[in-house]
Order: structure tokens, then sequence, then C-alpha cells
């Protein structure tokens, strides 16, 4: 609990999740920004007549 308390209360704990959010919301836009991409890509491939890349 003593911890709860200094992560809130600190200037170093409130820095530690300011990162922390920063992090998790940097990682949901890559996600959103990657899926994007490869739905375009795989658009393109079928307008293009080719199929789209399923190797990894």
């Amino acid at each position: 609990m003593e911890a709860i308390k200094i992560l809130f209360s600190t200037p170093t704990g409130l820095a530690s999740l300011a990162v922390i959010a920063f992090i998790i919301g940097m990682g949901a836009f890559f996600a959103r920004l990657f899926a994007r991409k490869m739905r375009e890509d795989a658009e393109a491939a079928r307008k293009a007549g080719r199929a789209p890349h399923t190797d990894i």
C-alpha cells in the first residue's frame, strides 16, 4: 500500500505514471497505425488483382 501512496504523491511517482501512460498510449497508436496500413495494403493488392501478402 505504501508503494501506491508513493506512486501518486511524489514527483518521481507521478513522472513514472506519466511515462507508463505515454507508453500505453504509444502502443495503442502504433497498433492502430499498423492495422490501418495492413488493411490499406490488402485493399490495394485486391484492386491490383494480386493476393495480399500472407507470409511472415
